[in-house]
């Protein structure tokens, strides 16, 4: 059964509150579909980044966030996490204000998992970085990461995909 790092954002959107912002709340809503539709065929895996993102700010949303990553395994510690994740940066595939991010590409990328659930676009899942970030991780050796969002995983459900 392929993996699935699942990523901050994730967890966020699926127990937050339903937003009055039409766009946030349609991410709102992928991140729930996508758990209670695609999770089940999967493997799903996070890392210590992600618990500590998500043990953050209000109380009770952060209580919701821990609840929902309960069950799911840890990626152990690696050294190579970390170096990894300096290689992103060193390479300007990421600004030094998302080191956090770039712990995420490293953390699946070391984990060996299949994919990486994000819905963070800005330095994540962006079109302009992904290539970048995938010849680095195929240069240095690592098995091949798919970096996504849930929408990729539903298909528009307005065109019946």
């Amino acid at each position: 059964m392929d993996s699935v790092y699942i990523e901050t954002s994730i967890v966020s959107h699926a127990t937050a509150w339903t937003s009055s912002d039409p766009a946030i709340a349609l991410l709102q809503n992928q991140a729930k579909q996508w758990l209670a539709d695609e999770a089940p065929n999967y493997t799903l895996v996070t890392s210590q980044f992600v618990i500590d993102e998500a043990s953050l700010g209000d109380p009770d949303a952060a209580k919701r966030r821990l609840a929902l990553l309960t069950d799911i395994p840890v990626l152990l510690p690696d050294a190579r996490v970390e170096q990894l994740a300096d290689e992103i940066i060193a390479r300007s595939l990421m600004p030094e204000k998302a080191r956090l991010d770039a712990l995420h590409v490293a953390s699946a990328a070391v984990g060996g998992v299949e994919y990486l659930l994000t819905q963070n676009c800005r330095h994540i899942a962006n079109a302009h970085i992904l290539p970048r970030v995938y010849d680095l991780l195929e240069e240095l050796g690592f098995p091949r990461l798919l970096i996504c969002t849930p929408a990729e995983f539903l298909g528009d459900p307005n065109n019946g995909a």
